[in-house]
Parts: C-alpha cells; sequence; structure tokens
C-alpha cells in the first residue's frame, strides 16, 4: 500500500478481497456538529465506550496520525491509524497503519449526510483482513466491528441528543508535591499489582500486563462509609510521566470514568497530579443516596470520594518516592 492509499483510505489491490461492513444510524442533530464531535479524538474515550485511550501523533489538520488504544471483544488492543479529514464533504477516511493481531489490515470511513438542518444519518464503513486470512479470525474481527459499531454510533447517538457531556459530567484534579524523584513516583503508580499491600483501601487487587505497558486492573476498594466495591480499568501506561485509564466496571453512581495521573518536575522534586471525569447515572442517585438527593449533591459525592482515594494514593505514592 502506498502512503497516499494510507492516507486518503483508497484501496490497494491486495485489499479488493477484504471484508465490507456498514453500520448507519440516524441522530438528531445538525451533520457538522456531528462531524466536529467525531473528528476531535481528544474527547473519544468519553464519547465511545471501547475507547480506552488516543494520542494524536501529528497532521495539519486535513491529515493526522492517531495512536488508539481500545477493546475489542473485551480484549484491549492498541494500532496506530492515518486520517483524512475532509470537513466540506462531512468524511474521515482512516486507515490503520499497524494492525494488532489477529487483524492484517483495517480501514474504512465516517460519513455524515444531512437529511435536514436538525436531522443527519452518520454511516461508519470498515474494510479489513485477517491474518492469513484465517476464517476463525476473520470471524474474531467480524464480531469485534459488529459489536464496536454499534456501541460507538448508539453512543455517538446519546452524546450529541442527550447531552450526556452536559451538567451530568464533572472533571476535577488533585495534586501534591513531592520531595523525591518522578521514577519513583511513577513505579509506585505503574506497580498497581501491588496495591493490595500499599494502599490500606484497597482490599484486593489483579494486575495483568500482556502487553507493556498496556494493563487491566481489577480492585475492591472500601469507601468511608466502610462499603466495598469491585472496579475494573484498562490503563495505558506511558513512563516516565504519565498513566491513563478508563474504568469499565463502574460504581453504581456512574455511567463513565476516565483519568490520568500525570508527574511533571518542579525543580524542588515533582508534582503529582491525579485527574478525573465522571458522568452520573441520574437513575441511582437514589439507590445509592437516598431519596430527594438531587444532581449535584450526587456529583459532590461522586468528586468527595473520588478525591479521597485519590489523595490517599498520592500521600502513599509521596511516601514511598520520599523513602526510598
Amino acid at each position: 500500500m502506498t502512503d497516499q492509499q494510507a492516507v486518503t483510505g483508497q484501496q490497494s489491490p491486495a485489499d479488493t478481497a477484504a471484508r465490507r461492513t456498514e453500520h448507519t444510524i440516524t441522530v438528531l442533530a445538525p451533520a457538522a456538529d456531528i462531524y466536529r464531535l467525531i473528528a476531535d479524538v481528544r474527547h473519544w474515550p468519553q464519547i465511545f465506550p471501547p475507547t480506552l485511550h488516543v494520542d494524536h501523533l501529528g497532521g495539519d489538520g486535513r491529515q493526522e496520525r492517531i495512536q488508539i488504544w481500545a477493546t475489542a471483544n473485551g480484549a484491549p488492543k492498541s494500532w496506530t491509524s492515518r486520517r483524512t479529514l475532509d470537513p466540506d464533504g462531512l468524511r474521515i477516511d482512516f486507515r490503520q497503519e499497524v494492525s494488532s493481531p489477529p487483524v492484517a489490515s483495517m480501514g474504512g470511513a465516517w460519513i455524515i449526510e444531512p437529511l435536514s438542518e436538525r436531522e443527519s444519518r452518520v454511516r461508519l464503513l470498515h474494510d479489513y483482513r485477517a491474518v492469513d486470512d484465517d476464517p476463525k479470525a476473520l470471524e474474531w474481527i467480524d464480531q469485534a466491528v459488529d459489536r464496536n459499531s454499534g456501541s460507538e454510533l448508539a453512543a455517538l447517538k446519546a452524546n450529541v441528543e442527550l447531552s450526556v457531556a452536559g451538567d451530568r459530567t464533572i472533571s476535577f484534579e488533585d495534586s501534591v508535591s513531592v520531595a523525591g524523584t518522578a521514577k519513583d513516583v511513577y513505579d509506585f503508580l505503574n506497580e498497581a499489582g501491588l496495591w493490595e499491600q500499599r494502599l490500606p483501601h484497597v482490599v484486593r487487587v489483579s494486575c495483568v500486563e500482556d502487553t507493556p505497558g498496556l494493563q487491566e486492573l481489577e480492585m475492591d476498594t472500601l469507601a468511608k462509609d466502610g462499603s466495598q466495591h469491585t472496579t475494573k480499568s484498562y490503563r495505558v501506561c506511558q513512563a516516565p510521566d504519565r498513566i491513563h485509564y478508563k474504568q469499565v466496571t463502574l460504581p453504581p453512581l456512574l455511567t463513565l470514568h476516565t483519568g490520568y495521573w500525570a508527574i511533571e518536575e518542579n525543580g524542588e522534586g515533582v508534582t503529582v497530579t491525579s485527574q478525573h471525569t465522571v458522568v452520573i447515572d441520574p437513575e441511582r442517585i437514589a439507590d445509592v443516596l437516598g431519596e430527594g438527593v438531587g444532581l449535584e449533591r450526587a456529583k459532590e459525592f461522586a468528586r468527595q470520594t473520588l478525591g479521597a482515594n485519590s489523595l490517599a494514593t498520592l500521600g502513599h505514592a509521596k511516601a514511598h518516592a520520599e523513602r526510598v
């Protein structure tokens, strides 16, 4: 495949036998608004359930390279893609540069078609092949593409129509200064498998890292009221200074929880920051906090609870880095 074909999404002769699929959904929103949401990859982890993290690797506004971490059939994967953005044509073509087995090649397009001033059709196209054209691998990819495409389109519709990213969402940070090295802090945060011994609010932990830098973390944690919650996250660990995560098994009050740990040298040591973005589930507020509790109180509760756990972890990371 030539560079031009990789960028534009044109098919090389070898791709003529690729499997092709199309998924569509109708969204009650202007086409230009939908296009902008898809074009901005920074918020994909908050919009699309399978997406764990996205890094923008460069581009000029029309052509760009991105690295994506996402789940496929429940398994975390990572790949690098090129995208061609056409805001006038309301189309974004994409092609994976380096696919993750069992995928041998993958590409496609987002196409937004105005049906009226307030309604649009979104088409998500894919073409792909399996490694060695293995039939079982192709079936696995079929299932992953179908599941992820349906999930992404439904989430896109919900985000646009229901304004999920509006007043149900809160984002916040907590930071501490550490008189230690960035490496020691990073090691503490990266070695989550040891948190059961290192963090009092963690009563059970399982950390699997089959791919270096990509962790599957499951924990049982204690809240201040003594209740115990199980959460599962995927973490993208980018040494030496950042760990991104997305929870896929959530506490009852939340429908989304993403965030990151960031380490920054400050001249006298390092500043360590824990960032959270969460979306409250209004239908579960009464179950968790009691009848009559409103959205604002639920947001305060989430901020206090998550912030307390983060500050506890930051405190132990600080003590560890200043001790070693």
